[in-house]
């Protein structure tokens, strides 16, 4: 199979530059790290923050959907009616969410 010589000359810079010194890669990751990942989750952090203090703490309306929150036998801890990691100010049971809002 021959080969052109556009490709031939392709090939041998691809050759010659997969040759080279790997010194300095842990330099550009750390300094990547420094400069683009850092300032990244600052930014993510300060947008998480933000959207936290705009975020209404209301409940939505409950609408008992019926094909919703199905208890066909009650959990085996508890009352029966609490999954394992219920949390009673996001959590409705069946009937609607517990207890007053604050």
């Amino acid at each position: 199979m021959a080969m052109s010589p556009t490709a031939m000359v392709a090939r041998r810079a691809l050759a010659a530059a997969s040759q080279g010194s790997h010194e300095g890669g842990a330099r550009t990751w750390k300094i990547l790290s420094f400069i683009l990942a850092l300032p990244g989750v600052g930014v993510c952090m300060a947008n998480a923050y933000m959207k936290m203090q705009a975020h209404s703490h209301d409940h939505p309306e409950f609408v008992p959907y019926p094909h919703l929150r199905i208890r066909t036998k009650p959990w085996p801890w508890g009352d029966g009616n609490h999954s394992l990691f219920h949390n009673a100010h996001t959590n409705p049971l069946p009937t609607g969410y517990e207890g007053p809002h604050h």
